[in-house]
């Protein structure tokens, strides 16, 4: 890409910047570095779904022992890595978050599943101060409370679509259609509170086609990344979520256009510019560093 790494600093750059996640089992410590290895913006160690319930003890030590040590020696530059927890409202998603609190670890977030309401995201920011929290909504109950759970608590940096299991509860198909209305309202919940919005996985794998029009898809709609649950999904993902020169050019030249008016509302080619388009512009060219820089997706 024709952004440079000064557009954005690779260390400040926020969730809503990455574009692939990637999950890698926590009971696999043995991929831990390969998963860094594919470039994925950010890494989702995965104590909850990945982990049957008989290992999920023995998962979370890894994680405890991973967080405790240099673990930010696999990462490349601007590469992040977390943790999805399970649910609090279960015995594992409660030894999850005392395990946390108690190691004091410090993870660069924390994905929190099958939110329903601000009050668990609130618990987890309290007891995780200062940790980033992503809320994957994935109910009707999270959906009709989407907005509440966004700006619950200033630690929130993304809402993640949890599709399948919303099909599931909604009675409906895992397909674009019947979840587009759920996909707006993450859309919509996460733009208000100005967080990231992050796609549901593309669970065919051997279909790169398909799953490129589907991102492209998201991203249209206003989705600022996608989960990844291959590391061959990485590279299409970050493909389509990586602006085009065209679009990294007119981001440039719309944050130097404000910048010359010293922060007040300006003309540039017929629009108006101010604080919301810079904005975007500035996330524009915060996707493109990552494209530059480290976290650029194996080939």
């Amino acid at each position: 890409m024709c952004a440079s790494t000064s557009d954005v600093n690779a260390d400040s750059r926020p969730l809503d910047a990455a574009r692939a996640f990637l999950f890698t089992p926590a009971n696999r410590p043995d991929r831990f570095a390969k998963a860094a290895a594919t470039g994925a913006d950010a890494l989702i160690l995965d104590l909850e779904d990945a982990v049957a319930g008989a290992g999920k003890d023995a998962a979370r030590a890894n994680l405890v022992t991973h967080f405790s040590g240099d673990w930010r020696a696999m990462l490349a530059p601007g590469q992040r890595c977390g943790l999805r927890v399970n649910n609090v409202h279960t015995h594992a998603g409660l030894r999850d978050l005392a395990a946390l609190a108690d190691a004091g670890l410090r993870p660069d977030f924390v994905l929190v599943p099958k939110v329903e309401s601000a009050f668990e995201i609130r618990l987890y920011a309290r007891q995780l101060a200062g940790v980033p929290l992503l809320a994957a909504v994935e109910s009707a109950r999270g959906v009709e409370a989407a907005i509440d759970i966004a700006a619950a608590d200033g630690a929130v940096q993304g809402l993640v679509f949890g599709g399948a299991d919303l099909a599931a509860d909604l009675r409906a198909s895992f397909a674009w259609e019947p979840l587009y209305a759920a996909r707006a309202r993450i859309v919509q919940a996460a733009a208000i509170a100005g967080i990231a919005a992050i796609d549901v996985p593309h669970f065919v794998l051997d279909d790169a086609e398909a799953l490129r029009a589907e991102a492209a898809r998201a991203k249209a709609m206003g989705f600022t990344g996608k989960l990844a649950i291959h590391p061959k999904q990485i590279a299409p993902i970050a493909d389509v979520f990586t602006p085009s020169e065209a679009e990294v050019a007119e981001a440039r030249e719309i944050v130097a256009a404000l910048e010359a008016a010293h922060g007040n509302v300006v003309e540039h080619k017929g629009r108006m510019v101010e604080g919301p388009v810079v904005r975007a512009a500035q996330r524009v060219l915060a996707r493109a560093a990552i494209g530059a820089g480290g976290g650029k997706p194996a080939r």
